[in-house]
């Protein structure tokens, strides 16, 4: 059963909405609190803060709505908890968000973070959207309270397959993963599409989310002349990764997920970065429906510097919490939860965002770029369900 589509996008139209400011005087307060949980210390601190200022906005816009709820006017706050891209760090953020009744939670963005996380608000109750995390493990446990607005690797790894063969004719491929749920998801997800396609993976190497230096592996790579190397994990270690490929001489191109497609690797990468292809579970912002407008204002807010990849994705899953809220007249998660089950929303990463029944979002895209001269440059962008 489909609800009425409701609209948040850049212009902050909540279609329908009967709950609008009454008579300030007369009507009562409440406040909301939105967790987000991020890394926004350490390597990944940029990606974690992007996420961090995108849901600051969010709350900000909700805050020029003068909003009520339930018959409250709403006053919406932020609490922002650095998980540090850590499994055991996230689980302690998830159980502050629980011990301090967060309404609702953005995050967590690693998928290694936001697996274990996922358990303690099933348990607890309380929705969390996650922006970012892609392993399909996740949403495969079952919980009510999970939900997610990009494509997970299963999309991700089939649409790298089809690059390496159909665009780059690779027919012999290393692949490097982290060893974390991320990194290794997503190799895993590659390997069985690149099986299927004929693929020889001629070697399987490991690594962590901590390496800086990959002269031992790219050496044994070399000696095996790949087409392509296939990289599950993150752009910290994949930018160092691509300078010692040139300084090795490995002549191939680095393939990655979305945990490498951020304008922060051609930083780290130098002119290497030019080696690197990325598939993305979402649309380039300039092909979003509010994309434009919105990546104006969020330049203007945080300066231009401050983007990177995610912060649409967790503006929009904020606002998702926020209209189920809307919807339900009530921001107890017991009561709105089922609201976002049932939320058909257009915002600014797509028009009419909804899920499956494990939280999946439906229909998401799958965007495939290169590096050129250090920039981020569109190859193609196409649906998940689409043949790859």
């Amino acid at each position: 059963m489909h609800s009425t589509k409701l609209v948040l996008g850049a212009a902050l139209v909540l279609v329908g909405v009967s709950a609008q400011a009454a008579d300030q005087g007369a009507t009562p307060s409440s406040v909301v609190v939105i967790g987000v949980a991020a890394p926004d210390s350490g390597s990944m601190a940029a990606i974690g803060q992007d996420a961090t200022n995108a849901v600051q906005m969010a709350l900000d816009d909700l805050n020029a709505r003068n909003l009520t709820i339930g018959g409250s006017r709403v006053t919406w706050k932020i609490d922002a908890q650095d998980d540090q891209g850590d499994p055991k760090q996230a689980t302690t953020v998830a159980q502050h968000f629980v011990d301090h009744k967060v309404n609702g939670v953005v995050g967590h963005l690693n998928s290694g973070c936001t697996y274990p996380a996922s358990r303690i608000y099933e348990q607890a109750g309380i929705p969390a959207v996650s922006p970012s995390s892609t392993d399909p493990k996740i949403s495969r446990q079952g919980h009510k309270t999970f939900f997610r607005l990009i494509a997970d690797d299963t999309a991700v790894g089939s649409a790298l397959a089809h690059y390496a063969q159909e665009n780059l004719h690779a027919t012999r491929i290393v692949v490097i993963d982290d060893r974390t749920a991320y990194g290794q998801g997503l190799a895993d997800m590659f390997v069985t599409h690149a099986k299927r396609r004929g693929l020889e993976i001629v070697a399987r190497e490991y690594t962590t989310d901590k390496a800086t230096d990959f002269s031992a592996i790219l050496t044994r790579a070399r000696a095996l002349s790949p087409d392509v190397i296939v990289f599950g994990g993150v752009y910290p270690q994949a930018g160092p990764m691509l300078r010692q490929m040139r300084q090795l001489g490995v002549k191939a191109h680095l393939l990655g997920g979305d945990g490498i497609c951020t304008p922060t690797l051609a930083t780290l990468a130098g002119d290497a970065a030019d080696m690197a292809v990325c598939v993305e579970g979402g649309a380039p912002v300039a092909q979003m429906p509010g994309g434009v407008a919105w990546k104006q204002r969020y330049d203007a807010k945080f300066g231009p510097d401050a983007y990177q990849i995610f912060s649409p994705y967790a503006y929009d899953a904020t606002m998702v919490l926020a209209q189920a809220m809307i919807k339900a007249q009530s921001t107890d998660p017991a009561r709105y939860l089922r609201e976002i089950r049932d939320i058909h929303v257009n915002g600014v990463t797509r028009d009419d965002i909804y899920f499956d029944g494990k939280g999946n979002l439906v229909k998401p895209a799958v965007t495939v770029s290169r590096f050129e001269h250090g920039k981020k440059v569109v190859v193609s962008v196409t649906s998940a369900d689409e043949d790859h």
